[in-house]
């Protein structure tokens, strides 16, 4: 894995804790952040949500950024979170945080995607009750796959935005200097979202990137990527470090 040189996008939080494990396999990395999170105000609405929350027979989180905001408002209004509530995540990271808040939360053991959490037995469980109501703690305009597949399912879902997600203001050309000046051979990005930002920056030089290797967390990303262009897609089925370790070990290093 030593010949990797990896351009990571993820917001800079996330993009320095992944540095550091892919240093320590080895793995050279550059960080361009590609998504910045803005924390939403609390509003009316979202009080009178979290107000609420023991209507639930079960809570999603779909990202670290929720679970870090979900658990502040629930720490201003839940001084112990309503007994016997299953919590959901879409990936093992986000979960992480829930887990050591003391939740009693469940997420797919591989595939950091809504495909995989749908999947799971102990979500079927929470749901067989009448009338089952689900909230997901999500970003802004979130994508609507789970809750769409939930609500055909006869499950009333409702959301919590707690942020939004915006590309960073990186003068023209920031995109490829970086790449060529650091001679990476790869790239990465962690969602649709993060994808779509990576396509927008690099702008006329995308028919360039697109020719590299590029780690994507999801079939349904994979898709995307096709879509765009993208030559050489490799699915790490998770968006953690782990998954793209275990990627990073099953595909050749591209020429530099």
């Amino acid at each position: 894995m030593t010949g990797w040189r990896l351009l990571l996008t993820r917001p800079a939080e996330e993009c320095e804790a992944l540095a550091a494990t892919l240093a320590e396999a080895g793995v050279h990395s550059s960080s361009l952040p590609l998504l910045a999170i803005e924390p939403l105000p609390e509003s009316a609405e979202q009080r009178a949500t979290i107000l609420e929350l023991d209507r639930y027979c079960a809570v999603v989180v779909v990202s670290k950024p929720a679970a870090r905001l979900g658990l502040e408002l629930l720490d201003r209004y839940w001084p112990q979170p309503p007994f016997g509530q299953a919590w959901f995540s879409v990936g093992g990271a986000t979960g992480a945080i829930l887990e050591a808040y003391g939740l009693d939360v469940s997420w797919p053991e591989r595939g950091d995607d809504s495909e995989a959490l749908l999947a799971l037995p102990r979500l079927a469980q929470a749901l067989a009750r009448p009338d089952p109501k689900v909230l997901i703690m999500r970003g802004e305009g979130g994508r609507e796959f789970l809750a769409e597949t939930l609500r055909g399912r006869g499950v009333q879902v409702d959301f919590l935005e707690l942020y939004r997600r915006s590309l960073p203001d990186y003068p023209p050309g920031t995109l490829v200097q970086v790449v060529r000046s650091e001679r990476l051979n790869g790239l990465v990005v962690s969602s649709g979202q993060g994808l779509l930002s990576l396509h927008e920056l690099a702008a006329d030089t995308w028919p360039e990137l697109c020719e590299l290797p590029l780690f994507v967390p999801s079939p349904r990303v994979a898709e995307m990527a096709r879509q765009l262009g993208a030559k050489r897609i490799v699915d790490c089925r998770g968006a953690g470090a782990a998954a793209l370790l275990a990627a990073l070990r099953e595909t050749a290093v591209a020429a530099s």
